[in-house]
């Protein structure tokens, strides 16, 4: 069974993206994003909604071509081209490079995703995150935490009347300051505990 895994960057504070949407305070130097490479090259598909996904189809198609481009980011550029993507969208019409539009969440075509071969899928964007959430559809949460505090923007967890209890996988510092903490579902974990028991 594949994972949905909830990947983003948030400032200390818990921000997503400032009040005015901006995201320059994300701190992706080589190895970060050579880091992020390695992580989304093995997964099955990405998961976004309409804006994330029109950012990133406005950058990322031709990124490589660019005099500037550095390695890491010329090897993301072939990555986003070439993943099938996965867009949830009511009002988006066309899209390209491997995409196929969604209009709804909807839990059961969700769970024969996840059923399908391939790698996990990358869950991307505050909103559609808010919804998988709502259905109880994220098994891993990767959250790099970046070192700034916003004081406002938008936050990457919405207010739920919903308690998840979660187990700490790994953690890692990387040379700019930023920390990754990756969790996953705690009865995820006791569910694979109680397999291996059964197994020994």
């Amino acid at each position: 069974m594949r994972k949905i895994i909830l990947m983003m960057s948030v400032s200390l504070d818990g921000y997503i993206e400032g009040p005015n949407r901006e995201i320059d305070w994300h701190m992706v130097d080589d190895e970060l994003h050579t880091h992020f490479n390695e992580q989304l090259a093995t997964m099955g598909a990405f998961l976004n909604g309409r804006v994330t996904y029109e950012l990133m189809a406005d950058f990322w198609p031709t990124a490589d071509r660019e005099k500037d481009s550095t390695g890491p980011v010329a090897d993301f550029a072939a990555i986003w081209r070439n993943m099938p993507k996965i867009v949830f969208s009511r009002t988006l019409q066309h899209a390209r490079w491997h995409t196929t539009i969604v209009r709804d969440v909807v839990v059961e075509d969700i769970r024969a995703l996840k059923a399908q071969d391939g790698g996990d899928l990358a869950l991307g964007g505050a909103e559609l995150a808010a919804e998988f959430l709502r259905h109880d559809l994220v098994d891993e949460y990767r959250i790099y935490v970046h070192p700034v505090v916003l004081g406002r923007g938008k936050p990457l967890f919405a207010e739920s009347d919903s308690r998840r209890k979660l187990r700490l996988l790994e953690n890692r510092t990387f040379g700019n300051g930023v920390v990754l903490l990756r969790y996953e579902r705690a009865e995820a974990a006791e569910t694979a505990e109680a397999v291996d028991s059964a197994d020994a």
